[in-house]
């Protein structure tokens, strides 16, 4: 069983706790953070664990090129894509005010930390744990960095193999105990031939002693709820108001209704999972009760005759008698009274079955 620890005070994960679901709000505020309240709230009416953003410090994710070069395209705020980064990137006040606001509304609050600044400023901002996106998995001074920290750390794998994932276990491991890996594909939409939800049993089989997760950024809910049937304990999914908004995300995001919906899914899929022990459960009694069958004489048997399985058969009767699964183990013993043909064989007309019934 995957290492269970605590994610968020008072939220374990691992092992047999519920699935911890992230709804992603990252970028899709569309810089207004009136409308990043509005899905904090979203996330909190939908049964979300947790609301989180990206944070980024730009001078220190961006060089001084990347900023400046032109960003034409349809999803763009602004003429360069450091104008475009800057209309969507939150002051460090308004981290404050959105994180006052999530703990009003009664949600745990992250972000990703996208450069080691702004790690820096989400440490001081005190939050549950670090999201570590798939663009940073492979960065290992930004990893060991990070891990020091000590707060639990959630860390995607879109873009990585597995020779670096065992690098990214680690070198994190060497620092920090509480971590979870997220199988990831980055493609937005997701198309689900490259989902790849095997690999989450693959890194369950690497790395046994943490949980493991998925983060998702196909279109609908039925992969991601395949994700926690096949174990996952943290799901990530973007999500969003309205996905023809302007933003590259919002289409591979989920709207309120879906999110809803993925909630209600996953928590019917983590009762429906069980415990992996197979047995007749106490529902299954009436159908027993009703078409469970026995082993019935086939024909008259004497008393003290020796059973042979062609005396025997398997019918719906009454009264219940020997199960059809010991039929086999009736060969060779008497029988210690009169039997009719069609009567139920039960275990007191057996020598010694009766006695190894009994103990």
């Amino acid at each position: 069983m995957p290492t269970t620890f605590e994610l968020c005070p008072g939220r374990m994960i691992g092992g047999s706790q519920p699935c911890f679901i992230i709804a992603e709000i990252g970028q899709n505020h569309q810089g207004d953070i009136e409308i990043a309240k509005k899905m904090i709230k979203v996330a909190k009416d939908c049964g979300a664990d947790c609301a989180k953003f990206q944070k980024s410090e730009l001078e220190h994710k961006f060089n001084k090129r990347a900023l400046e070069r032109p960003y034409t395209s349809k999803h763009s705020w602004g003429k360069t894509y450091g104008e475009h980064k800057r209309h969507l990137e939150f002051s460090h006040e308004q981290y404050r005010e959105l994180q006052k606001y999530a703990k009003e509304v009664g949600i745990f609050f992250t972000a990703s930390g996208m450069d080691e600044m702004a790690v820096e400023f989400l440490h001081e901002l005190n939050v549950p744990f670090f999201k570590v996106g798939s663009g940073d998995t492979n960065n290992f001074p930004y990893l060991e960095r990070t891990a020091k920290k000590g707060r639990p750390m959630v860390v995607s794998s879109g873009m990585q193999s597995m020779k670096t994932m065992r690098q990214v276990y680690q070198t994190v491991k060497q620092h920090n105990q509480n971590f979870t890996i997220l199988q990831c594909t980055s493609a937005y939409p997701l198309e689900a031939e490259d989902v790849n939800l095997r690999v989450i049993t693959e890194y369950q089989k690497e790395f046994p002693d943490i949980p493991i997760g998925y983060s998702g950024h196909e279109s609908g809910i039925s992969i991601s709820v395949a994700a926690v049937a096949l174990g996952a304990k943290v799901l990530e999914r973007h999500i969003t108001l309205d996905k023809t908004w302007k933003g590259s995300d919002h289409e591979a995001s989920l709207e309120p209704s879906e999110l809803a919906e993925l909630v209600r899914s996953i928590r019917l899929v983590e009762r429906a999972v069980g415990t992996g022990l197979k047995q007749m459960l106490p529902c299954e009694k009436p159908c027993h009760d009703k078409l469970g069958k026995s082993v019935v004489a086939k024909v008259q048997i004497l008393r003290g005759t020796v059973l042979t399985l062609d005396m025997l058969i398997v019918k719906v009767a009454e009264p219940k008698g020997v199960p059809p699964e010991e039929i086999f183990q009736l060969v060779g013993k008497a029988v210690t009274e009169d039997i009719e043909e069609d009567e139920s064989i039960t275990p007191e007309m057996v020598d010694s079955y009766a006695k190894k019934a009994k103990c």
